[in-house]
């Protein structure tokens, strides 16, 4: 693990403080929990960027998903 220096606002910092106080934990295990989930949440975006780009290339056809549907199972019988 490395040590790193960062400048933060005091308010944010003031914040920071409080909830890792709630949460009996560390500024910097709280960091690191919010770096890792800003990073998966930027992951998931671009995803979901790559996934509509996709579509808009190569947009569904009315009859695409046709081939599913005696398969699917509505639970009315």
């Amino acid at each position: 693990m490395r040590t790193i220096q960062m400048t933060l606002d005091d308010e944010l910092v003031a914040t920071v403080d409080k909830i890792v106080k709630k949460l009996k934990t560390t500024r910097s295990a709280f960091a690191r929990k919010a770096l890792r989930d800003a990073i998966r949440q930027v992951n998931v975006n671009m995803l979901e960027k790559r996934h509509k780009k996709g579509y808009e290339r190569y947009p569904v056809v009315k009859t695409e998903f046709d081939v599913w549907e005696s398969e699917q199972e509505w639970g009315d019988s």
